[in-house]
């Protein structure tokens, strides 16, 4: 048995297409950009592409194989992001993945009352510091809006809340690049300085290109301030199967595929090696109620091919998980939730959004559905973690010193290995009497309790200066 001195083990992978398929897809999607092309109408764009070899002619451009193939070698393939203090903590590489929740619900579901409301202030506070309490979760984003915010500077008002009640790297939307702008320099205040920032940054930007093959004249002002100051930028386009894409997974795939890559070109040809995050959000439209559902199973097999499009590229990925489209946090919540979540994990999906409170198609967030997500994510990230193989795990020693008849419950291995299992606050293993006797709380029960609990939860606060620094930032905003 000397061959159990190594672990001889492998973690879950999952694998929807194969390497034949890969190379299928990936030349679809060359065709596609060079016989079809993009729409994008923005001087500058064209005209950069336009000398980097592209055939342009007026709005629509067609760009070569060549030109596509060298911005995918250009980009780099790992991403490290850092959280406020400068603490390195997301290394987005290969097939790692790390959760996090949604941004830019409009409806906030009350844990205490289950009213729902429109999402305000306060409630983007409680969801940023609820999200700094969750292990699980390793980054934020900008969870829903301020509707109590004039719009104009909504995005950015948004984006220090989050800072200000959250210590994890930042993945934020916004307007125009003057947001990005302004929220770039609430990140270097905080991190201290562009040389830090750089060595692990705190924010990502999202951006999205309009399916089918759209880029409107702000998305490409995104890209092209994300690459000219070194700021990692996810690209994402959701297309729709029946309305925004084909039909057909394999065609959605490609045109999701072409559209996150137009956007790599023009990205890589302003910068070469800027930090750039390939993804998509795949999903269905259902035909009987016309919705873009965040529910639907093929949302989850889609985004795992599109992690392994990612994986083949050397490209960090974007993904979506732990989204739903029920109203309330229920039994379909839960399940869709949980699929989607071992979907991604089995599947690498890098940085993996949506991971807590979308719900009801991507308009409600639900701090109880934030625990719970989390909960899930925890035991996936168990699960992920495979069957080690070695000496001490194959317990010989202890199989023979116990002997039958025997029990393992005093054993120092026992000691030494139990807390390795998983254990939740919200499910839970009793029979039935030491449920009832215990209380007989519902899940539901559980689970509110055990919110209402973490929901208490503050970071250590920003210094005075930073606070006042911040304060002169957001007077000056536009």
């Amino acid at each position: 048995m000397g061959m159990t001195t190594d672990e001889l083990y492998f973690k879950p992978r999952l694998q929807v297409v194969n390497d034949a398929q890969i190379a299928q897809i990936h030349a679809a999607t060359l065709d596609v950009l060079e016989r079809t092309g993009v729409k994008i109408t923005h001087p500058k764009a064209l005209e950069i592409l336009a000398g980097a070899g592209a055939q342009v002619n007026g709005d629509r451009v067609k760009m070569p194989g060549w030109l596509v193939e060298d911005a995918i070698r250009k980009a780099p393939s790992r991403i490290v992001l850092g959280t406020r203090t400068g603490k390195r903590t997301v290394f987005l590489e290969r097939d790692k993945s790390f959760f996090g929740p949604s941004l830019d619900c409009v409806d906030y579901m009350d844990p205490a009352t289950h009213q729902r409301t429109r999402f305000v202030s306060e409630n983007v506070k409680v969801t940023a510091a609820l999200c700094d309490a969750l292990p699980h979760f390793q980054w934020c984003m900008t969870i829903g809006m301020a509707d109590d915010v004039p719009a104009d500077i909504a995005d950015r008002v948004i984006a220090r809340h989050v800072f200000e009640n959250c210590e994890k790297p930042l993945v934020f939307c916004c307007k125009d690049t003057n947001s990005i702008r302004d929220t770039y320099d609430m990140a270097l205040l905080l991190c201290g300085g562009k040389e830090k920032f750089d060595e692990a940054p705190t924010i990502v930007h999202y951006s999205e290109p309009i399916s089918p093959l759209v880029y409107f004249d702000p998305a490409i002002d995104k890209v092209i301030y994300c690459a000219e100051n070194r700021i990692p930028l996810i690209n994402f386009p959701a297309p729709q199967c029946c309305g925004s894409s084909p039909a057909t997974f394999a065609g959605a795939l490609v045109q999701a595929s072409a559209e996150s890559l137009s956007g790599l070109v023009v990205h890589q040809l302003v910068s070469p090696g800027a930090p750039f995050i390939y993804g998509a959000f795949t999903t269905i439209m259902d035909m009987r109620s016309t919705i873009f559902s965040y529910g639907a199973v093929e949302m989850s097999l889609m985004t795992a091919a599109m992690a392994q499009m990612a994986q083949n590229y050397g490209l960090p990925f974007f993904g979506t998980a732990g989204a739903t489209d029920a109203k309330f946090c229920d039994a379909q919540a839960g399940a869709e939730a949980a699929l989607q979540i071992l979907s991604a994990a089995a599947a690498g999906s890098g940085l993996v959004h949506d991971c807590s409170s979308w719900m009801d198609h991507g308009s409600v967030a639900s701090p109880e559905f934030m625990v719970l997500v989390h909960d899930l994510v925890d035991s996936v990230d168990h699960y992920m973690q495979g069957i080690p193989v070695t000496e001490e795990t194959l317990a010989l020693d202890v199989i023979h010193r116990v002997g039958p008849g025997g029990h393992f419950l005093q054993d120092p291995h026992t000691l030494n290995h139990f807390k390795k299992i998983k254990y939740s606050e919200i499910f839970e293993r009793m029979v039935y009497d030491q449920w009832k006797t215990a209380g007989a709380q519902t899940f539901e029960q559980r689970l509110q309790a055990v919110t209402l609990k973490k929901m208490a939860h503050r970071p250590d606060p920003l210094s005075t200066d930073t606070v006042k620094a911040l304060d002169e930032m957001q007077a000056s905003w536009q």
